[in-house]
C-alpha cells in the first residue's frame, strides 16, 4: 500500500485515478508520495519513506528541490497542463489593458444615480485602443508562450517571439509566420505589448529592469503571468511614473505594486480554471503512480526522464545516483558479483544527477543489493520494485 499526502485541495478527477493500492490523505512524515499545488514546503520535514513529490502545476518554487535531490526524492511538475488557462487569461489581460476595462468598471460601479446620463458624459475618459495590427512580443516560447503567440496572431496582432533555448517541439508548434528575434534588444523597441513566459531562475531574476524599460515603446504594456521576481518592481514603478510604460498587468499582486496607477493586479488566477486544475491533477497523479509502481520518471525537474515501461519481468531496480564517471559500470558489476541477471537496462543523466532502471528476471535479495550499492560513493537511493 502506497501512502499519499495531499497538501492542497486536489481535483477529484486526479484523485480518482489512484487504484486501491493507494491510501490518500496520509501525513507527510508517513507518506511515500506528496501531491501539492501552492503550499510552501521549504520548512517541512521530509520523511524517510518519501519517494516523490508531484506539483499540480508548472512552477516548483514552493518545493525544496535541492534538498529533495540530496535525499533521492523525485520532484515532478505538470508542464503544459494549465497552458490553455494561462493563455486565455493573458489574452484577457491584453484586452483589459488596451480598453482600460478595470478602471472603467471601477468607475461605473461607483455611480450613484442617473447612471445612464453619467455614462454618456464620462465614458470618453476610458477610450482605449484596438489590438488588431499592434505588435506583441512573447518572451519565452514554451507551452504557454507558443499558445499565446499563435492565439494573438489569430486575433490580428503582429507577433514576435524571443527564446534563446527554444525547443524543436515549440518551433514546430509556433506559427510559421511568427518571427523569432535574436535578442530582446532587437525585439523590445518594436512592441506595443510584451508578455513574459519564462521560468523563475537565478539567471532570469530581474530580467526586466530599468535598462529594458528604456528600450520599450513609451506606450507599451508589460504583462507578467510567470513570476514577480522576473521584474524589478521599483524600476517598473519608476517607468510607469515617468511615462516609459503605459500599463503593467500582473498575476502576482504584492504590497509593492498594489494600488499604483497603471498597474492591473489579477489575484494569481492564471491556472485557476476547473479544466486546468483537472488536467494538472490527472497528470501529476499519473506521473506519481508510474514512478512508484514502475520507477519511470516523466517531467521531473531534478532527475532525468527515464522509462522502461511497465514492469513485466520478475522485478525492477531503480537506482538514483550522482552523475559521475564509471558509475554505471560499478552498478552492473555489483549485479554480476551477486549473480543477478539483467534482462533490460536504461541509464539517463541530467546535470549532476542520474537514474538507472534495471529489469531482472530472478528474485533479488533487496537488503543485500542495497547494502552493496550504498557502499559505492555517489549512490543516492536504491529501490527494488517487485512485479505484482
Amino acid at each position: 500500500m502506497y501512502k499519499i499526502a495531499t497538501l492542497n485541495k486536489i481535483s477529484k478527477k486526479g484523485l480518482n485515478r489512484f487504484s486501491e493500492a493507494y491510501e490518500v490523505g496520509a501525513e507527510i512524515d508517513q507518506s511515500n508520495g506528496v501531491l501539492v499545488r501552492s503550499q510552501d514546503m521549504h520548512s517541512m520535514e521530509l520523511g524517510e519513506g518519501l519517494l516523490a513529490i508531484a506539483r499540480a502545476g508548472a512552477g516548483v518554487n514552493n518545493i525544496p528541490v535541492d534538498r529533495c535531490s540530496e535525499k533521492g526524492i523525485v520532484v515532478f511538475n505538470t508542464p503544459g497542463a494549465n497552458a490553455n488557462a494561462v493563455k486565455e487569461l493573458v489574452l484577457a489581460g491584453i484586452l483589459m489593458s488596451a480598453r482600460n476595462i478595470p478602471e472603467a468598471i471601477l468607475w461605473a460601479n461607483g455611480l450613484k444615480e442617473d447612471a445612464a446620463k453619467a455614462v454618456e458624459k464620462g465614458k470618453s475618459q476610458f477610450a482605449g485602443r484596438e489590438i488588431m495590427g499592434k505588435t506583441l512580443g512573447v518572451v519565452g516560447l514554451g507551452a504557454i508562450g507558443v499558445l499565446v503567440a499563435n492565439a494573438a496572431e489569430q486575433l490580428g496582432m503582429k507577433v514576435v517571439g524571443f527564446d534563446p533555448y527554444i525547443t524543436l517541439h515549440a518551433a514546430h508548434a509556433l506559427s510559421n509566420t511568427i518571427p523569432v528575434a535574436q535578442s530582446l534588444d532587437v525585439m523590445l523597441p518594436k512592441c506595443d505589448y510584451v508578455t513574459i513566459h519564462v521560468p523563475a531562475m537565478e539567471s532570469t531574476k530581474g530580467m526586466f529592469d530599468a535598462t529594458r524599460f528604456a528600450q520599450m515603446k513609451n506606450s507599451a504594456c508589460l504583462l507578467n503571468f510567470s513570476r514577480d521576481s522576473l521584474v524589478v518592481e521599483k524600476d517598473l514603478l519608476d517607468a510607469l511614473k515617468n511615462g516609459l510604460l503605459r500599463k503593467y498587468v500582473t498575476d502576482f499582486p504584492n504590497d509593492t505594486v498594489l494600488h499604483h496607477s497603471g498597474v492591473v493586479c489579477i489575484p494569481h488566477l492564471g491556472a485557476s480554471s476547473q479544466e486546468a486544475e483537472d488536467n494538472c491533477a490527472m497528470m501529476a497523479v499519473d506521473q506519481l503512480m508510474d514512478y512508484l509502481e514502475n520507477g519511470n520518471i516523466t517531467n521531473s525537474v531534478n532527475f532525468p526522464a527515464c522509462s522502461l515501461g511497465p514492469v513485466t519481468t520478475m522485478g525492477r531496480v531503480c537506482v538514483l545516483n550522482k552523475n559521475v564517471p564509471a558509475m554505471l559500470g560499478k552498478i552492473t558489476g555489483i549485479f554480476a558479483d551477486m549473480n543477478i541477471n539483467i534482462s533490460d537496462l536504461i541509464n539517463r543523466s541530467k546535470n549532476d544527477l542520474a537514474c538507472t532502471l534495471i529489469d531482472v528476471d530472478s528474485q533479488v535479495d533487496e537488503d543485500a543489493l542495497r547494502r552493496a550499492l550504498d557502499a559505492e560513493e555517489g549512490i543516492i537511493s536504491v529501490r527494488v520494485i517487485q512485479n505484482r
